[in-house]
């Protein structure tokens, strides 16, 4: 599980000077000339972190972090920029920038901004797992099992949970007991909480 450093830039040239940098310092670098190129091929199986030019021709370090965001893809960003601003560096931490510096890079403070992201993205990583977990849980429940998740977190008691499907209250508790058991629900709060994490809205009403 050794972390990986993603690095994006479409200057060839930065490009080669960051990943030889890191690559002599023992790290695992990925490099790519487009945004479009790493948010096709980036990976969380792994602790990782994003060094990403701000200003690119194609798509912006911003818009990286756009579409890593709207993909629940949080991982710690560096972005790099051939010229700074206030309401530059704003944008950046807005979009969840963990660092923003100013080209030319001073290779020890890139490399220790490398080091804090890759640190934060241990954290990260392990939270990540178990939401990859929770959505393999998830996908297991058959439809109707989807059902009774959405009507259990709403707070309906069986009997109205058997109304609502239209069954028995037997085959209504049949359903809740799978699903408790495919999501490693212990209880009302656990199963909750797992629906939370995975933005699973409630259903029907207490």
């Amino acid at each position: 599980m050794k972390p990986v450093v993603y690095v994006v830039d479409d200057d060839h040239a930065v490009r080669s000077s960051v990943v030889n940098l890191l690559t002599a310092e023992g790290f695992d670098a990925c490099d790519f000339a487009t945004g479009k190129g790493f948010l096709a091929a980036v990976s969380l199986d792994t602790p990782c972190c994003l060094i990403c030019d701000i200003a690119m021709p194609e798509s912006s370090g911003l818009d990286v972090a756009a579409a890593l965001a709207r993909e629940d893809m949080v991982i710690p960003i560096i972005f790099m920029t051939g010229y700074g601003s206030i309401p530059l560096t704003v944008q950046a931490m807005k979009a969840g920038a963990k660092e923003f510096l100013t080209k030319p890079v001073i290779p020890e403070q890139l490399l220790g901004a490398v080091r804090e992201a890759l640190a934060l993205d241990e954290a990260n990583y392990f939270r990540r797992r178990e939401l990859a977990d929770l959505r393999c849980k998830h996908a297991s429940l058959t439809p109707r099992e989807r059902e009774t998740m959405g009507l259990v977190i709403g707070g309906l008691l069986i009997k109205q949970i058997a109304h609502e499907l239209g069954v028995s209250e037997i085959m209504a508790k049949i359903h809740k007991r799978n699903l408790m058991e495919k999501m490693a629900a212990r209880s009302l709060p656990d199963l909750v909480r797992h629906a939370e994490r995975l933005r699973i809205l409630k259903s029907g009403t207490r």
